[in-house]
């Protein structure tokens, strides 16, 4: 999942209040606001490791029932593969988040590209079907790398682009990870075909191993070349006020505590969580519910996944022109939740009918919808809980999709070995419906809307 933009732009909006600018000083007055040539390069780069460090992800999970053979281990500890990525998540979160904001940038951006090179070469230690534990540990690395990635877009926006720019720079960074995991649905069914000689399997694996760890090997040498952690001149009047104040003492766990006390981003939180976490349970296990309606079609289920990434990035898209347009946050997220729980009961049913282009547009439309709901989660919980740190919000939200991620992947893939796939689905559908409801009660306090009505007024 990628935490969309709303924290970049909200910082451009509020640094500009006139409040701030007399606290600001002379100093700001006199910083000239110019904009950084390197600034494409730098979120081009960001987003290229992001997209490396995804592909790793769901790398494993697109070909499960390979992996499954060549190490001898059952379908379940190839789930905790990609499970890894959420766990690991869950604690790291704020030691990062906090790192971020007392080491800046540049810190950031050389843990995350060395640790996700660091796995990718762990892996290439684990050719042999006896060493399934070497692969978990370069897994483990590559996710504590997910861990210094995810936090990232919208700081980037915001330190390196105008603030005519910053929602364009904030996509490019976010888009990078929805592409990694695009392309980790189609490659490896590709590079790693399902052949029966475990020798050849090996050679097939490590090609596809080198590949990765080449990689993420040379944009980590490029990060320490090319990845600065500020301009020289700040990109926008926001970015200046914001470089020239006395930095305070931000204390994250009373924001934490601020917000755990506010009913409607409680409300969202879970819901946002409820909905994220399908999607990345039907992410894990899509690979095994094509194959057993459709054997022998690895390659196809590969394309599924890509279907449902690439129609998930349009919809997105559309989703964030459609609220800067329209601020209809509350309305719009209902109805994409309704539209997810459509889509989800439309997948579970046609699934099963034996007419594999059937799947393809039924998975489109679900990731349509459902991918298409990530941004607008981000930004209605910045509305809901504005003035705080949008890091911080978007940091619960995405907490909340892990753990509720590792629920329903285990839930779903102990209940699909059971009862069958329609039955899994069937559970994850009952959830969304759940979070529909919850949706309805979340009630749209508009506080960041209501700041910029005051600030025009005054």
């Amino acid at each position: 999942g990628g935490p969309a933009c709303a924290a970049g732009m909200v910082r451009q909006e509020t640094a500009g209040a006139p409040g701030l600018a007399a606290a600001g000083g002379a100093e700001a007055a006199a910083a000239e606001v110019r904009l950084s040539r390197r600034r494409w390069a730098v979120v081009l780069l960001f987003s290229s490791y992001s997209l490396c460090n995804a592909f790793q992800w769901i790398q494993y999970g697109s070909v499960s029932n390979v992996f499954v053979r060549f190490y001898g281990v059952s379908a379940f500890a190839i789930d905790w593969l990609s499970m890894s990525y959420m766990l690991t998540y869950i604690p790291l979160l704020f030691p990062v988040a906090w790192l971020l904001d007392k080491r800046g940038l540049r810190i950031i951006a050389l843990a995350g590209s060395a640790l996700n090179a660091l796995g990718a070469w762990v892996k290439l230690g684990s050719l042999k079907p006896h060493l399934f534990p070497v692969t978990v540990l370069g897994q483990v690395i590559c996710s504590m790398a997910q861990v210094f990635i995810l936090g990232m877009p919208s700081r980037i926006a915001s330190v390196w682009f105008g603030s005519r720019e910053v929602s364009t720079a904030c996509s490019i960074a976010v888009f990078g990870n929805q592409l990694g995991i695009a392309v980790g649905f189609l490659v490896p069914p590709v590079l790693v075909p399902n052949v029966e000689d475990v020798e050849k399997l090996a050679y097939h694996i490590s090609i596809m191993f080198f590949m990765t760890a080449g990689v993420a090997t040379a944009l980590f040498i490029l990060v320490i070349i090319v990845f600065k952690e500020k301009p020289p001149h700040p990109p926008s009047r926001a970015q200046a006020l914001i470089q020239s104040r006395p930095t305070e003492e931000y204390s994250y766990v009373q924001s934490i505590l601020r917000l755990l006390h506010n009913a409607n981003f409680l409300l969202l939180m879970v819901t946002y969580g409820l909905n994220t976490g399908c999607f990345y349970a039907l992410s894990t296990l899509l690979n095994r519910m094509v194959i057993h309606h459709y054997p022998g079609q690895e390659v196809n289920a590969g394309r599924i996944g890509l279907t449902i990434v690439l129609s998930g990035m349009v919809g997105a898209l559309i989703s964030g022109i459609w609220l800067d347009r329209t601020k209809t946050y509350k309305q719009t997220t209902l109805v994409v939740y309704i539209m997810s729980l459509v889509g989800m009961i439309a997948y579970t049913f046609t699934l099963s009918l034996g007419h594999l282009w059937v799947v393809f547009i039924t998975a489109g439309m679900l990731g349509f919808f459902m991918t298409g709901y990530l941004p607008l989660g981000f930004e209605f919980a910045a509305e809901l809980t504005y003035p705080e740190s949008e890091g911080t919000s978007s940091g619960l939200l995405n907490v909340s999709a892990q753990i509720f991620g590792i629920a329903f992947t285990i839930g779903q893939g102990q209940i699909m070995d059971r009862f069958g796939t329609k039955a899994g689905n069937l559970f994850l559908c009952s959830f969304l419906f759940l979070g529909t409801v919850m949706t309805a009660f979340i009630k749209a306090d508009l506080q960041r809307q209501q700041a910029n009505l005051d600030n025009e007024q005054t």
